[in-house]
């Protein structure tokens, strides 16, 4: 005869209980509100007529720099969008800390904006050092766009 161990049976209820009700629960908890706009994908939306001009196969040196500067003036009209969509949702005392955090944030993009006009330079990269440092600055500016974008996303107020 074969004794089972229910040590050993219990052991595998709780364990298989413990999976299904993880899986169960997770997907509820990623669930974002339906009614919410879609910041993100919004701007991703908007921001396709700059990189279409950018990514435009018969550019040349001079109009890689334009549809540069282009998006990069839309990228610093969005991240103000942002930054004030995201202070109207916070507290005063709130606001004087994204204030503090917004520049600080422009100290470091100032400080990689002097990095690249420094380093990707004519004379060690020729004519693609400008097409080098409008990726670079763009990404950058991008980026904290984004990131404004998912703070204004998740933060209810409440």
């Amino acid at each position: 005869m074969v004794k089972i161990n229910t040590k050993n049976v219990s052991e595998w209820v709780m364990f298989f209980l413990l999976i299904f009700f993880s899986v169960l629960i997770n997907p509820v908890l990623a669930i974002d509100s339906p009614d919410a706009p879609d910041l993100i994908g919004e701007f991703e939306a908007r921001e396709q007529v700059f990189l279409k001009e950018i990514n435009h196969p018969r550019n040349g040196a001079r109009d890689y720099l334009i549809a540069y500067d282009n998006y990069q003036n839309f990228l610093d009209d969005e991240m103000n969008k942002a930054y004030y969509l995201v202070k109207s949702r916070l507290s005063a005392e709130q606001q004087q800390k994204l204030i503090h955090s917004q520049c600080n944030w422009m100290k470091f993009r100032d400080a990689e904006f002097e990095l690249i006009k420094n380093t990707w330079t004519r004379q060690d990269f020729g004519s693609s050092a400008g097409i080098s440092r409008g990726s670079y600055r763009c990404t950058i500016i991008r980026n904290r766009v984004l990131q404004l974008l998912h703070y204004a996303k998740n933060y209810s107020g409440d």
